[in-house]
């Protein structure tokens, strides 16, 4: 393989670094099989790391993308988001049924349960991650494939920490009219009102039955975060705001004026997989320069253009 893998003196942080022709990379730890770092051809950061990120494994660091397996937040009994990302994942020399990874821009890992994930929660299982870099483009296949003789349920979710320029200069543009789940709210129910999502205080709500893309702009850059998915069919949209943000022993107080998180999640409707069977995901994040009119982008041509 071409992929270059960075070892550190203890392991916690090795990564593989990912690159295409244009210039661009992605860097991914084995560490939670978590996407680090997707920077593009004039090498500018688009995702989110927190510069006050505590450093402690097996915790992992808050930015990138964070996966959550087999729990979303505290959508059921078992720690919070779950223990995959907390796991060292391993390289994937056979991720059939998908070909193998024959470029320096795609690489596969795997994690399998242990024994001692079996304590914590007790399936048999096999989680896979291929990470594939392009031009303009960062796509994450996730699968779980239920390797017990018994079936099992799980919530899963990607979560997109996003660099932005000014979070009060940030809207999301596809979420309209779905009802979501409150978590400020004690997880009340409501339906979206506002003709798309902008931010002056804190957030946290899972949005429901969602579309497969979103348009996430960013005014001041000039920049949308165009969010494809499959198999996910809910989005989390989470910022801290500032008081929330001082209580982050792993953020900075003001880090969440240049943070945005937009998952791909399935949280209101758990998987359910029967022995042997597979469930796949998919999420494809690009960047597209906004145009303007009035001032503001048309949402329908990223949407459905």
């Amino acid at each position: 393989m071409s992929w270059n893998v960075i070892h550190d003196g203890d392991g916690s942080a090795s990564r593989i670094v990912l690159k295409e022709h244009t210039g661009s990379t992605a860097e991914v730890l084995f560490l939670g099989g978590q996407v680090v770092s997707w920077k593009n051809e004039r090498r500018e950061e688009l995702l989110f790391r927190s510069n006050k990120t505590l450093w402690k494994p097996p915790k992992a660091f808050r930015g990138g993308i964070p996966i959550s397996f087999p729990q979303f937040g505290t959508f059921g009994s078992l720690e919070r988001h779950g223990f995959v990302r907390n796991r060292v994942w391993l390289l994937d020399d056979s991720p059939s049924p998908l070909p193998a990874a024959n470029s320096q821009s795609t690489v596969d890992l795997i994690l399998k349960s242990t024994e001692e994930d079996l304590k914590i929660w007790p399936h048999r299982f096999e989680v896979r991650l291929r990470i594939s870099l392009s031009a303009g483009k960062l796509t994450l296949i996730p699968r779980v494939r239920n390797i017990d003789n018994k079936p099992f349920s799980f919530t899963f979710s990607l979560r997109n920490y996003l660099s932005v320029s000014d979070i009060s200069e940030v809207r999301i543009e596809g979420l309209e009219t779905l009802d979501y789940f409150d978590n400020l709210q004690r997880g009340e129910r409501y339906t979206e009102q506002a003709d798309a999502i902008t931010f002056d205080s804190e957030t946290d709500r899972v949005y429901l039955s969602t579309p497969t893309k979103t348009a996430i702009i960013d005014h001041e850059k000039k920049r949308t975060y165009v969010l494809q998915k499959e198999g996910m069919a809910d989005a989390v949209v989470w910022n801290p705001w500032d008081k929330k943000a001082k209580s982050l022993p792993d953020l900075g107080d003001e880090d969440y004026k240049k943070m945005l998180c937009v998952d791909s999640a399935a949280v209101e409707t758990p998987i359910i997989l029967k022995p042997s069977e597979e469930w796949r995901g998919r999420q494809e994040l690009s960047t597209v320069s906004s145009s303007y009119c009035s001032g503001q982008l048309d949402p329908r041509k990223v949407l459905y253009g």
